[in-house]
């Protein structure tokens, strides 16, 4: 009885079992058993285990709703560092397919079924033999363990070069509103900061202090579509992906920016999951090391990232003045020499986590710290003659100057985006505070002299300790709706913003023999500065022609107090409109041509509105002017673009741009609370108009595999109507601005890349900001609105090694101004002088530096544990982001 049972036992199980199978007797469709179990190893070609290879298993399910079978992801995984998978409680009726990949192999794909096939030669089991039959049911047992041993993926070098096709991305891209460059290419840079980027990027100039104009004008500075508070040379360059351009920015962007446009920087992203990041370092040749690194980790529902960066500064610049001084009487000539040796840093740092809550929603948050510190030493050697009827009486002095800067910031960013159902539309919402210290203790000491190398005839002493806090918040969120035929952009922005300046100037009493405060030179100062927008624009397209039109609001209010006597000043303005207009139409054989039209508004800055006098320098004393108005600014752009064979494309553009209340800098007589004496002081005002007009060419060419062109020439007139000022209107005057870079792959891993700027003969800068302006800020020329730049050129030149595996290691060595030629000479001229100024600062500077990147893809980092150990684990989630 016993043996018969047990045979009957094993026929039912194949009987129930065969029915669930195709062309079995059982009910169609019925509930396949899930036992299961497939597992493996995937290797290479060498047995050597593959970690992190994505192994799939799709399984074939008819569609009720197209009516036909398809292929449905069924379960998912990552190998672990051995190299082994496992898949568990499968489906055992019907065919599975099996599929593995991983970054350079080639991909396969294998079919999966559990047949249960009975050995020919096998004895049958029999009544008589309950073992035969309990062997029988083993071996098909068995069938439903499936060991798929070592699975050996072969190396696809196919693959990797296509890769590397893929990830060079066009040096150029042509958007409605803005344009693109690509500036991973930019080995010139390397070890540098966004400075260095933007000598490279075409339509920016930069002059020897790092201070960037577009198309003559000082853009506004944003990072990933915010306006943020670093300077250029805090960010590093290696962290950045592509500059956009956008010379006529459109309502959806902050207003402010006058005759300027905006310079978006886009940092570099790895959105990969697993760990990756970079570290780098190097020197120049005064011995001033840089270094940093970047560390991404993402996995699931976390994406946490960090970066640091520290840069050294050892700068020397010379210069010379010449200056005819028409007020005095008699005239005097002055020829004064300087020479500046600053040293010190400054170190940022960066983490940022973020949260994915749903495949819609991620909430961002980052923390950034920065600290800088300079010791300026600066030597200035100033002789006087002076002609009387009597003869000719000199003069000599040398002044010597010390001093520390430095300066601490902190911010927080909050982000919050959210994608809905339907494609396009999104929901963003940001909130970014910044605030920051600074602090200066500047000693000047001047020695006089009968003539140079004769007896000295007196001294004076100075001692300048400044002070000052800066805090920032924006508020914005942006909402983007997509209708049939246009889409919708609109958001509100706050912007909130507190400023102090505090300067005590003291100066040497040898009666007390101590220093005492000067208060007619000293200036305590604050300030509020908020704005408040608004913006909607409509885009859309039909056929090859697209437009956005759109308008933004923006009231603003400045609150400022002498805290010495507590003098206010206060600037107040409604709602006023910005409108922006953009049209495109793409024409055959990869033609397009757009227009533009849009109205800004710049406000003074800080600096130009601070009524702090800086005397500690008789031939550039600066003063700030607290009752700037904005000045306000009209912008026209036509442009033309064509795509060629291989890429290769040019963009022109003509524009015209007119400013009512320009803000531009103004030179007036004054008296020195410190020596009694007449003198000149540099401030801003408001002059009646300025216009500019010009037409600008980019012309992108890959003219080999192994060398590509960039070209830009921009042809300009400019003139400032100061009809309102003392001064006669400055002449329009016509210039043009050149920049070349070009690229060559060589053989061996070698590259080299080429680069010039050329500026002619130009007017005077207009509105470049603070420069000069405060204590310890960089010397400008004695300048007005009369005048002009005369024409200077540079080349640099930078070869770049890269070595290791898959090129992780590179080497490059850049030299900067290889001639000596980027000199910034000024002639500038008025009623009371006559001047010639020049500057020269870092020329042929050299810098050497070392990179390597690291990562893998390890979806272990971070992974939710499953105790169901083939089921969709986070691993898979993550891959799936």
């Amino acid at each position: 009885m016993k043996k018969i049972l047990l045979t009957l036992a094993l026929f039912t199980a194949v009987l129930n079992l065969s029915a669930q199978f195709p062309g079995g007797s059982g009910k169609q469709g019925g509930q396949a058993p899930s036992m299961g179990h497939v597992y493996g190893k995937i290797t290479d070609s060498s047995n050597v285990a593959i970690n992190g290879a994505s192994v799939i298993l799709l399984q074939s399910k008819y569609d009720t709703a197209s009516k036909k079978r398809k292929e449905v992801l069924l379960k998912g995984l990552v190998t672990k560092v051995n190299g082994e998978f496992s898949f568990t409680d499968l489906p055992i009726m019907g065919q599975l397919k099996l599929k593995i990949s991983a970054t350079g192999y080639k991909a396969i794909e294998q079919i999966v079924s559990f047949q249960m096939k009975m050995d020919a030669n096998a004895p049958k089991p029999s009544g008589n033999d309950p073992s035969q039959a309990m062997a029988a049911m083993s071996n098909m047992l068995n069938a439903f363990d499936k060991d798929l041993g070592n699975i050996k993926l072969k190396t696809d070098a196919k693959e990797l070069e296509a890769v590397t096709v893929v990830s060079s991305k066009p040096l150029m891209k042509l958007d409605i509103d803005k344009k693109v460059f690509n500036v991973d290419k930019n080995i010139v840079s390397a070890g540098g900061t966004a400075v260095d980027v933007m000598r490279n990027v075409p339509s920016v100039q930069v002059d020897i202090d790092g201070n960037v104009k577009l198309r003559n004008a000082s853009p506004q500075i944003y990072i990933e579509g915010r306006p943020t508070t670093l300077s250029l040379d805090q960010i590093p360059a290696d962290a950045i992906e592509s500059v956009e351009v956008i010379t006529n920015p459109s309502a959806k962007y902050d207003a402010s920016g006058g005759n300027a446009g905006i310079l978006n920087i886009i940092l570099k992203k790895n959105k990969k999951s697993g760990y990756n990041g970079n570290l780098r370092a190097g020197a120049d040749k005064r011995g001033a090391l840089n270094g940093g690194g970047d560390f991404n980790v993402r996995q699931g529902k976390l994406n946490f990232s960090a970066s640091a960066m520290i840069n050294q500064n050892k700068s020397r610049t010379t210069g010379t003045t010449d200056r005819l001084n028409l007020f005095d009487n008699p005239q005097t000539t002055v020829f004064q020499n300087n020479y500046n040796k600053t040293s010190g840093g400054f170190m940022f740092g960066r983490i940022g986590l973020d949260y994915f809550v749903t495949n819609r929603t991620t909430f961002s948050i980052a923390g950034i710290k920065v600290h800088g510190e300079f010791k300026p030493n600066e030597t200035i050697t100033t002789s006087t003659d002076s002609l009387y009827n009597t003869g000719k009486s000199s003069a000599y002095s040398k002044r010597f100057s010390t001093g520390k800067r430095e300066f601490n910031a902190s911010g927080l960013q909050l982000g919050m985006k959210h994608l809905f159902p339907k494609q396009g539309e999104e929901l963003t919402a940001d909130l970014n505070y910044f605030s920051g210290k600074n602090g200066g203790d500047n000693s000047y000491t001047t020695n006089y002299y009968t003539v140079n190398g004769g007896t000295k005839t007196g001294d004076f002493q100075q001692h300048l300790i400044n002070s000052g806090t800066n805090q920032f918040l924006t508020m914005q969120t942006d909402y983007v709706k997509p209708f049939k035929t246009i889409k919708l952009e609109t958001g509100l922005r706050a912007q909130l913003r507190k400023l102090s300046n505090i300067n005590d100037n003291y100066v040497f009493n040898p009666n007390t023999n101590q220093f005492e405060l000067l208060p007619s030179a000293t200036s305590n100062y604050k300030n509020t500065d908020n704005v408040y927008a608004a913006y909607v624009s409509l885009s859309g397209s039909k056929k090859d022609f697209g437009y956005k039109i759109g308008v933004r609001a923006e009231s603003s209010e400045y609150n400022g107090t002498l805290l010495t006597d507590n003098t206010t000043f206060k600037n107040s303005y409604p709602v006023s409109l910005f409108p922006s207009l953009f049209l495109s139409q793409k024409l055959k054989n990869k033609q397009e041509l757009q227009f533009s039209v849009t109205r800004r508004i710049n406000r003074p800055n800080f600096f130009q509105l601070i009524p702090f006098v800086d005397y500690t320098d008789n031939l550039n004393i600066t003063k700030g002017n607290p009752g700037l108005k904005p000045e306000f600014t009209q912008s026209f752009e036509m442009s033309y673009s064509k795509t060629f064979k291989k890429n290769n494309n040019i963009l022109a553009s003509l524009y015209y741009k007119r400013t009512t209340d320009l803000i531009t800098r103004y030179q007036d007589k004054g008296i020195s609370p410190i020596s009694g004496t007449e003198v000149l002081i540099n401030t801003f005002v408001n002059a009646n108009s300025s216009q500019a007009y010009g037409a600008e060419l980019t012309s992108i060419n890959y003219l080999t595999k192994w060398w590509d062109m960039t070209t830009n020439v921009n042809l300009y007139n400019s003139k400032i109507n100061t009809d309102n000022l003392k001064n006669s209107s400055q002449d329009a005057m016509w210039s043009w601005f050149g920049k070349f870079n070009s690229n060559f792959k060589l053989p061996a891993k070698f590259s080299v890349q080429l680069s010039a700027t050329y500026q002619s003969k130009t007017n005077l800068p207009v509105n470049t900001g603070g420069g000069g302006m405060g204590p310890g800020g960089p010397q400008q020329a004695q300048s007005s609105s009369q005048g002009y730049i005369k024409p200077t050129y540079g080349i640099d030149l930078a070869f770049k090694k890269t070595f290791l595996k898959n090129d992780a290691a590179s080497v490059t060595l850049s030299i900067s101004d290889i001639f000596k030629t980027r000199i910034n000479q000024q002639y500038s001229f008025s009623e009371y002088f006559i001047q010639n100024y020049s500057r020269l600062r870092d020329p042929q500077m050299i810098r050497l530096n070392f990179a390597y990147r690291f990562g893998k893809m390890d979806m272990s980092l971070f992974k939710r544990k499953n105790n169901n150990a083939g089921g969709m684990s986070g691993a898979t989630e993550g891959m799936q982001q």
